[in-house]
C-alpha cells in the first residue's frame, strides 16, 4: 500500500480471547502502520483486554448486537481509505491481506478471499455455500466464487454507501457483495485456504437454518427481483396451462384450479415488478 493510503483492518470479535491475541500480533507484525480495530461485540470473556495488549484499538458494544452490527461499527470508526475485514478466530491468514490489497491497487472496489475446497467448516455448510454461489452467479451474470466469505478488502467510501442495507446478523457478506454488484462496482476474488477456527463457532445449524434460507430470497431482492420472481411466475403459468390442456382434452372444461394457477402466477410477477422498482430506488444516488 502507498504511504498516502491509510489501511484499517477490522475484526469483529465475540468471546475470542483464545485467538484474538495471536491474530492481532500477526497483523501488527506485517502492517505496523495500519489501524487495527477490534470490535468487541459484548464478550463475556477478556477478549477486549487481550486484543488491546496485542496492539489493537478496541471499540466495544455494551451488549452483543451481532456480527453485521460489529462490521458496521468498525466501518464507521475506521479512518483508513481501504478497509480489510477478517475473522478474529484464527481462520484467516494475515499474510493473505497483501494479495487482497494488490487487487485493490489494480482498480478493484471489493476483493474477497474465496475459500477453496477443504476450507469449509462442515459438509453441510459447504453444500449450502455452493448453492448460494450458483444462485448469486445466476442473479448477477458473473461468477461468484464465495458469497459468504467474511475475509475481504473494500474501498471505505464505497462500502459506507451501503451500511444502511447491512443486517446486524451473519449475512453481511452476502448483502455487501450483492450491493456492490448492483451498484456497478468491481468485485474480484482471490483463492485462500481457511484454517480451522480456534474456539467454538457462534453459528448453530438449527437456530440459524431458517435465517440462512432467507439469504436466498435476499440475494434476489437485493439485485434483480424479477430474476427470482419471474421463474416462479412462469412455473405457475405453466402449471395452469398444463392443467387447462388436460381438463380441456378430457372434459372440455376450464377449471377453477387453472384460474387459480394463472392468477397466482400473475400476482407473483407483479410482486417482482414492484420489487424491481423498489430495488432501483434503494440504489439511487443521493
Amino acid at each position: 500500500m502507498s504511504k498516502s493510503v491509510l489501511l484499517s483492518i477490522v475484526l469483529p470479535a465475540k468471546n475470542e480471547s483464545l485467538a484474538i491475541g495471536a491474530t492481532v500480533s500477526r497483523i501488527r507484525a506485517l502492517y505496523p502502520e495500519a489501524e487495527i480495530l477490534v470490535v468487541n461485540d459484548g464478550s463475556s470473556d477478556n477478549t477486549a483486554e487481550v486484543a488491546q495488549a496485542a496492539g489493537a484499538t478496541v471499540v466495544a458494544h455494551p451488549y452483543s448486537k451481532g456480527n453485521g452490527a460489529a462490521i458496521k461499527t468498525g466501518a464507521r470508526a475506521a479512518t483508513g481509505d481501504i478497509l480489510v475485514f477478517m475473522d478474529a478466530d484464527g481462520q484467516h491468514d494475515p499474510a493473505d491481506i497483501q494479495r487482497l490489497l494488490e487487487r485493490i491497487n489494480a482498480g478493484a472496489d471489493m476483493v474477497v478471499g474465496a475459500r477453496q475446497s477443504g476450507s469449509q467448516a462442515s459438509v453441510g455448510r459447504g453444500v449450502a455455500n455452493r448453492f448460494y454461489n450458483r444462485l448469486a452467479s445466476y442473479m448477477v451474470g458473473h461468477e461468484v466464487e464465495d458469497l459468504t466469505s467474511g475475509f475481504r478488502a473494500v474501498r471505505a467510501a464505497k462500502f459506507r454507501e451501503f451500511l444502511y442495507l447491512l443486517p446486524n446478523g451473519f449475512s453481511y457478506p452476502t448483502t455487501s457483495t450483492m450491493a456492490f454488484f448492483r451498484a456497478g462496482y468491481s468485485v474480484e476474488y482471490i483463492p485462500i485456504q481457511a484454517a480451522r477456527r480456534i474456539g467454538r463457532s457462534h453459528i448453530r445449524i438449527m437456530r440459524d437454518g431458517l435465517r440462512f434460507l432467507l439469504i436466498i430470497f435476499k440475494i434476489g431482492t437485493l439485485y434483480s427481483p424479477l430474476k427470482l420472481f419471474g421463474p416462479i411466475a412462469l412455473s405457475f403459468w405453466g402449471a395452469g396451462a398444463s392443467w387447462y390442456a388436460y381438463t380441456f382434452a378430457t372434459s372440455y372444461r376450464f377449471t377453477n384450479m387453472s384460474a387459480l394457477m394463472f392468477s397466482v402466477g400473475t400476482l407473483v410477477f407483479l410482486m417482482g415488478l414492484v420489487s424491481e422498482q423498489i430495488t432501483a430506488l434503494m440504489y439511487k444516488d443521493s
